[in-house]
């Protein structure tokens, strides 16, 4: 592997927590293993490893960006791993109030109820 996926790894694993990343590297097959491995040296070994955002930071961006193009599956997991990333509760808030307004706020609305949805699974009183 080159160091850019062993990198991505590092960084995918820190973020989305060891359980999540062994789970979907048990459930990887040879047909969706190349898109795996794109995503984790391309995403996660690249714009996730950079140096000029924190990890809370991109995770904010992240957040964003899945909520106001109406990713909320994918919304939901990094909900889950601002365990990880020091984002809080009050900083996803704040995002969707500038997705409701830049996105639109039907998107805004959804993504409020998932990340209440996800945060009560994850004992977050929010």
């Amino acid at each position: 592997m080159s160091d850019g996926h062993d990198r991505g790894m590092s960084v995918r694993r820190s973020v989305l927590g060891e359980a999540h990343v062994d789970r979907a590297e048990a459930g990887k097959t040879s047909f969706d293993a190349p898109f795996q491995d794109f995503i984790t040296e391309g995403a996660w070994g690249s714009v996730w490893a950079g140096d000029q955002f924190a990890l809370r930071e991109r995770s904010l961006v992240t957040l964003a960006l899945l909520a106001g193009l109406g990713n909320f599956e994918e919304f939901a997991l990094h909900v889950r791993a601002t365990a990880n990333t020091g984002a809080s509760p009050e900083d996803v808030r704040e995002v969707l109030m500038h997705v409701a307004v830049y996105a639109g706020v039907p998107r805004a609305n959804h993504a409020i109820k998932v990340a209440r949805e996800v945060f009560a699974e994850m004992g977050v009183e929010v």
